[in-house]
């Protein structure tokens, strides 16, 4: 366990450690995405190199040797998922990858030569593409392995992967704690400091080697400011109605929360526990996307992007050229918007309005036959061509293609900031923001000029981060060109 103990003259949130870059925080994620796209791209390349250099010309044409490399690809990708080869501990040791790999490629082998014999496709002249094929990928993906385990293995040795953590207690449950902890060695956090409300006896101001820096106020704006991943809450179970206040509090946040157990009088299974090193903690959240998911999140919008503002570049270059002749001013409209656990992001959209009425924090949402839309920007926004830009957001990482829509700074509704509407509405944030989303496409876009609106936004978008899926993603990015044909509330 990795400790950043608090100096002498630490004051306050000031002085809790250094400010982790999103960077950082996403590391784990950012190794696993590039282990994923690494494989796709080896297993994907190597089955199209070797079928030019191994296929007879009369074995079944191109578009069946695609649909081969892509079947095999995807099942290649599934096992080893399924194996839990996409985790950093088991990235981390080159032997169980071999294992790994082995077992991925044989079995998507296996699984697509039983579909062909099955389709009564003659597998005879595939054999030596199959076997040149297997030997290619084992012959990159092995070597890249070792590389990911060697860089692994020293990047834990410098707590770089470990989890940021806090601790949030006092008094002697948070000191055996931290003991426990720091007997397990485990390198798989590093806790920043405590948090207590309390500062009698049962509570000092130093615990162990850490003093305590803010109160159960002061905890939210801290886990955002500084990534924290993992929040740990060392209260007796008397304390029933402190822990129910941390919960109200901590649910909008998208961190990991566990209450320590090790002190607890109720054993259960250990199936019931999850653990650091040796220590059982009960989970209370989760992290709306693990780190696998968030990658396979992360590659899918990147790539799905990309594709499609290829595809989509005359539509926008139209667009960008109606948008320039119809007024005066720029082609692209740039606004700040709540993101990812609440930073603020720049968005791009094509221009709208009228140079001089935008309303660049949108104090005042656009309304049926609003004067400071333009012609053009009538059919855009109605159409949601005013979106397309958004693209490049989610190439940036800014943006995800289906996610909660990011609001402006100063939208209302019923003339109230829409935190000072809808209770938990940061909880929302937990995911990174899309161009699309579930309430947009069940008619929940565009102006929310009331609270039930507002209420019914928000409802959908906590089921969407709830119940996260690629499937739905899919199933949400089909339905949007559908869902456009209601415009009934996008002015």
């Amino acid at each position: 366990m990795a400790i950043e103990a608090m100096d002498g003259d630490a004051r306050g949130l000031a002085a809790a450690g250094p400010v982790a870059s999103f960077l950082d925080h996403a590391s784990k994620q950012k190794i696993i995405g590039l282990v994923l796209i690494a494989d796709l791209a080896v297993f994907g390349g190597a089955g199209l190199a070797t079928a030019f250099a191994a296929l007879p010309p009369h074995a079944g044409g191109w578009a069946l040797t695609a649909m081969i490399v892509a079947a095999v690809t995807l099942s290649a990708i599934t096992i080893l998922q399924r194996l839990w080869s996409y985790t950093i501990p088991a990235l981390g040791g080159l032997a169980r990858q071999v294992r790994a790999l082995l077992a991925a490629i044989g079995g998507a082998f296996m699984v697509v030569t039983g579909f062909l014999f099955l389709a009564g496709i003659d597998i005879m002249p595939f054999r030596l593409w199959l076997l040149v094929w297997l030997l290619a990928a084992l012959v990159v993906l092995v070597p890249f392995r070792f590389v990911v385990a060697r860089a692994l293995s020293r990047a834990e040795a410098r707590g770089a992967l470990a989890r940021r953590a806090v601790i949030v207690g006092g008094g002697k449950p948070c000191e055996d704690l931290i003991l426990r902890l720091a007997r397990s060695n485990s390198k798989a956090i590093r806790i920043l400091g405590v948090f207590d409300d309390r500062s009698d006896e049962r509570s000092p101001d130093t615990i162990g080697l850490f003093r305590k820096i803010g109160t159960f106020d002061e905890l939210e704006r801290y886990c955002r400011e500084q990534w924290v991943d993992l929040l740990i809450i060392a209260l007796p179970p008397s304390a029933e109605e402190r822990i129910l206040h941390l919960m109200r509090k901590l649910w909008v946040l998208p961190i990991d929360v566990r209450i320590a157990a090790h002190a607890s009088r109720l054993k259960l299974s250990k199936r019931a526990y999850s653990y650091i090193g040796d220590v059982p903690f009960l989970a209370v959240f989760d992290r709306p996307l693990s780190d696998w998911n968030a990658a396979v999140k992360a590659v899918f919008d990147r790539v799905v992007a990309a594709l499609a503002l290829v595809l989509l570049a005359p539509v926008m270059l139209a667009t960008a050229l109606a948008v320039k002749l119809d007024s005066r001013g720029p082609v692209f409209f740039r606004q700040k918007r709540h993101g990812f656990n609440n930073e603020l992001i720049e968005v791009l959209k094509f221009r709208s309005m009228y140079t001089e009425m935008a309303d660049l924090n949108a104090a005042r949402q656009v309304t049926k036959d609003d004067p400071r839309v333009t012609r053009v920007g009538r059919f855009i926004r109605k159409t949601s061509l005013d979106e397309l830009p958004q693209l490049i957001n989610v190439l940036r990482g800014e943006l995800s293609l289906v996610g909660p829509r990011p609001h402006a700074v100063e939208t209302k509704a019923g003339n109230r900031l829409y935190q000072d509407v809808v209770d938990g509405y940061f909880a929302r944030h937990r995911m990174k923001p899309g161009i699309t989303g579930w309430a947009q496409v069940n008619g929940w876009r565009g102006e929310t000029d009331t609270v039930e609106k507002l209420e019914r936004r928000i409802e959908h978008d906590l089921y969407y981060i709830e119940n996260w899926s690629l499937p739905f993603d899919l199933y949400i990015l089909a339905m949007t060109p559908i869902s456009l044909f209601n415009t009934r509330n996008a002015y």
